[in-house]
């Protein structure tokens, strides 16, 4: 796990990252990732032990040159007509504490703005409320993505990450993440603000917040805010080597859940992922859920 002591300064040649393909989850055709690395801690992040964490780093890495680099990428982007949705960020959360010293996502979005391209904010933090103002001029201002077309006016999205709506359950797996209701109140700020606004259940954790009476809780939360999409997600867990997520799981199964780790353990000491038949089982369900409380699966 990485314990995030203090922070330190890297230069990077590029930042903006161009899919393969269009993600018909999140919409996007970019990444983008403000840092390295991340504060927030969650147990679960599938970086940690993962092919894409090889590069991360156990303290916190401001890009310095981010910005300067940022402008390049985009002005070609933009002179060559190649818009689409932006994630900000798909390593490491946008908000991260130092966020609110080193202004970086903030000077991102502003160059965002500047070459009118549309983005999406996904975000376990209460401190995009900040940002709302730049937001409100993306979305009037930004050029709709060619593969979107008929299908999605919106130039801005902005989800917000649970893995639980149990504070006490966030605590033990998301320390170091914004409490859960702030997150709901920024949840209905955004709402409030016409944003289109969604949630991501990235993960639900198998019989802790995967159970039938917290899917319904969750579900009627999220019907009475308003929220206009679920995006859900299986646990995955990797890595074997102490500080890999499969071994932080594991741990905290066994000192807050004792009675599932033998479950975990059967599901993942062979694989990285739940088997087929659970996921299966869950995306029905998730179907039901959303029928019944008249939520989307889908941004679009």
């Amino acid at each position: 796990m990485w314990r995030i002591k203090e922070m330190k300064h890297i230069t990077v040649k590029s930042v903006l990252n161009k899919k393969k393909v269009h993600d018909s989850w999140f919409l996007d055709e970019y990444t983008l990732n403000p840092y390295s690395a991340c504060s927030f801690n969650c147990l679960f992040c599938y970086t940690q032990g993962s092919k894409y964490g090889n590069n991360m780093e156990d303290k916190v890495s401001v890009k310095t040159n981010a910005l300067e680099v940022l402008e390049k990428q985009l002005a070609l982007r933009a002179k060559k007509k190649q818009y689409g949705f932006i994630v900000l960020a798909s390593a490491t959360d946008p908000y991260l504490h130092f966020e609110k010293d080193t202004l970086l996502t903030r000077g991102m979005l502003e160059l965002i703005h500047k070459y009118r391209f549309p983005v999406h904010m996904l975000t376990r933090s209460d401190m995009i409320q900040r940002d709302f103002d730049l937001l409100h001029r993306i979305n009037r201002d930004s050029c709709s993505p060619s593969y979107l077309e008929g299908r999605l006016q919106d130039k801005v999205l902005v989800t917000f990450s649970f893995s639980t709506i149990e504070q006490k359950v966030a605590d033990i797996f998301e320390p170091g993440a914004t409490k859960i209701a702030n997150r709901i109140d920024t949840m209905k700020a955004s709402l409030k603000e016409g944003f289109r606004t969604g949630i991501s259940l990235m993960p639900l954790l198998p019989f802790i917040s995967d159970t039938k009476e917290q899917l319904h809780n969750t579900f009627a939360l999220f019907r009475e805010t308003g929220v206009q999409y679920v995006l859900p997600s299986t646990l995955t867990l990797f890595g074997n080597e102490r500080g890999d997520s499969k071994w932080l799981m594991y741990r905290a199964i066994e000192k807050h859940y004792p009675q599932l780790l033998e479950k975990y353990k059967t599901w993942f000491d062979h694989s990285d992922y739940m088997p087929a038949f659970y996921h299966q089982a869950f995306m029905k369900k998730f179907e039901e859920l959303c029928k019944k409380y008249g939520v989307k699966g889908r941004i679009v």
